[in-house]
């Protein structure tokens, strides 16, 4: 009988080294197949039996159960059209059950964002602050809202990552691709304040960091997402904006759509969010097309009309 955890720890392990998988990622696949490991220790069917009914079955069982939206059924699809996949490219399985998987149409919300007002206050309430933790976080804020980096790449970089002189920072993103996103002197003048006079708050005694946002505690030595996602939160209820609103993935998105009112280029936009294919990055026209409509509705002569 094949062991589940075994198959599961391999297909991970090929998902971090060759599929370049971030960690979040990675722990996302295991909770799925954990769940349906039990949901098959449950029935007493065997990993390697498997049928498509089988699949089917279980994602019936947890739809009806849990009550999961689509785009959360949707992952579990995909991990486990992924692992069935890896199983039968090793041959541990004869067949592969999911094969014709098919994942739920999902509808494209449009993105939430910040004004320029919004994000400009954020900051500004983050420098008020006498810790020096905020204080930073105000740093984070606008080099985010600068360059639109994704939260894991923002908190993970390096402190060799940022160029002065060229005015740009290297990023390494999913997949372990790099780009190049140019920065303004305004922002890098703040972040070499930064690490001139409040670094050294966050490195340990007699330690060195290699870190730009390094942490006294977390495991990984530098600022969690999880840290910078709650002081966001607090942030925005100090600033008198709803912290429902305000995430690190709205930063992002209102960098992109920020540069998109300002007319920068689409194919510019999708190189500095680092998005794969541009129909990603086209989401923020749609924005933009609804900007436009309530502009048009609100200063056309025949809205003055009285009635």
């Amino acid at each position: 009988m094949i062991s589940p955890n075994r198959l599961s720890d391999d297909f991970l392990d090929m998902m971090r080294s060759e599929k370049g998988c971030s960690e979040n990622t990675v722990v996302s696949y295991g909770q799925d197949l954990e769940q349906f490991f039990s949901w098959c220790g449950n029935k007493q069917i065997e990993i390697s039996k498997v049928s498509r009914q089988d699949l089917a079955d279980f994602l019936h069982d947890i739809s009806c159960r849990h009550k999961y939206a689509a785009k959360t059924i949707a992952r579990k699809i995909s991990t486990l059209r992924e692992f069935f996949k890896f199983l039968f490219s090793e041959k541990e399985i004869s067949d592969n059950p999911a094969v014709r998987l098919r994942s739920p149409k999902l509808g494209k919300p449009l993105p939430k964002f910040l004004t320029e007002e919004e994000v400009k206050l954020l900051a500004e309430t983050a420098f008020s602050h006498q810790n020096h933790n905020m204080q930073r976080i105000g740093v984070m804020i606008e080099l985010m809202y600068v360059s639109g980096l994704r939260v894991s790449e923002l908190v993970g970089l390096p402190l060799t990552a940022v160029n002065f002189d060229r005015e740009i920072v290297f990023v390494r993103g999913k997949g372990s691709k790099e780009r190049i996103v140019p920065v303004s002197r305004k922002v890098l003048d703040a972040l070499h304040q930064y690490i001139k006079c409040l670094r050294k708050d966050f490195v340990r005694s007699r330690g060195l960091s290699k870190w730009l946002f390094p942490s006294l505690r977390s495991l990984s030595g530098h600022l969690t997402r999880d840290a910078f996602f709650r002081d966001l939160k607090v942030l925005a209820a100090e600033a008198g904006i709803s912290p429902a609103r305000v995430s690190p993935h709205v930063l992002r998105h209102s960098f992109a759509t920020s540069l998109l009112k300002h007319d920068a280029d689409l194919r510019s936009v999708q190189k500095m969010l680092g998005h794969e294919s541009i129909a990603t990055t086209e989401i923020y026209t749609h924005i933009l097309s609804e900007d436009l409509m309530n502009k048009v509705l609100q200063n056309h002569p025949l809205q003055r009309l009285k009635k």
